[in-house]
């Protein structure tokens, strides 16, 4: 099994000049890294949030083989048609480089709200929205009735071939069952290695129910990390970053927040692999240097380790 390693936008890279985000881009793939990721929020907690299809299209510019994914994108704020548009116009501009991770969300019930969504449904809505964007990816006209959405002969030109890999996330039974149903992987967090192996047998036992025996399956895990010179150093920097993004103490995420030397968290993360892991998306958080190069540089030393 080839592992696949990601790593999340470094934070401060908008900020930077045209040629400093390539270099950094290049430094990924000199690293070792396959892929970058990025997040998707329209207003998350304090009205923070990034346009997923926005940053994926500006970071496929900026380097011509690093693949681009959204992990997660809240497909049920959307209307699958843009949504299908959007995923032909990325498979031509970044052919073959684009994944589409999607997800429920719910940590903050408020964002799905103000965005004219009942929380309750969501995923429902999104299950409509992954039928109907695989029936628009073939190229042919399309008829939908569902309960959220009614389509008539809707059709999006060009096809996208190959498909966008659909990659679903989610800790629930909901989103194995989803996964099963429509998705080509899925993409665990904030989950033991026992319960990641158990989700991806059940996606495996519900899939070939449905006639789905075939897929090529990615599955994946997404981890925060601390690196750090010192454990402590390592704790103190993750803690600090993920109690200003969630807006909720350490303690809920520490368990499967793995921290220290990349020695230290590649011994965390390998028994994912073992279980079935086949693509690592990494955010990383370093202590004393927090430039893009010293997380890049961490993550490449990470993955090394897990591929050796």
């Amino acid at each position: 099994m080839t592992l696949t390693i990601g790593f999340a936008t470094p934070t401060n890279l908008w900020n930077e000049s045209f040629d400093e985000k390539q270099r950094i881009l290049q430094h990924i793939e000199d690293a070792g890294i396959d892929q970058v990721y990025m997040a998707d929020h329209v207003s998350f907690r304090d009205g923070s949030g990034t346009d997923g299809f926005v940053e994926i299209a500006a970071l496929s510019q900026l380097h011509p083989s690093l693949k681009v994914m959204i992990s997660i994108y809240l497909l049920a704020l959307r209307h699958p048609l843009p949504v299908a548009r959007q995923l032909a116009t990325m498979s031509t501009i970044a052919p073959d480089r684009v994944i589409l991770g999607v997800g429920v969300g719910g940590e903050d019930r408020h964002e799905i709200e103000v965005c004219g969504v009942d929380p309750r449904t969501r995923g429902r809505r999104t299950n409509e929205c992954l039928e109907i964007i695989q029936g628009l990816m073939t190229g042919n006209p399309i008829d939908f009735s569902g309960e959220f959405f009614e389509l008539e002969q809707a059709r999006i030109k060009p096809a996208i071939t190959p498909a966008v890999p659909i990659i679903v996330g989610g800790r629930s039974n909901a989103a194995l069952t989803r996964t099963a149903r429509y998705g080509d992987g899925w993409v665990g967090t904030w989950c033991s290695a026992r319960r990641f192996a158990e989700a991806i047998e059940i996606v495996a036992t519900e899939a070939d129910a449905l006639g789905r025996d075939s897929v090529d399956w990615q599955h994946g895990y997404q981890p925060w990390v601390g690196v750090g010179d010192t454990t402590e150093q390592a704790k103190a920097s993750v803690a600090e970053a993920m109690e200003s993004f969630y807006k909720v103490p350490f303690a809920a995420f520490e368990k499967y927040t793995p921290y220290g030397t990349p020695a230290q968290i590649a011994d965390a993360l390998r028994p994912y692999v073992e279980a079935g892991c086949s693509m690592l998306n990494l955010k990383v958080v370093t202590g004393n240097d927090t430039t893009a190069d010293a997380a890049v540089q961490a993550a490449g030393e990470i993955a090394e380790l897990l591929r050796a």
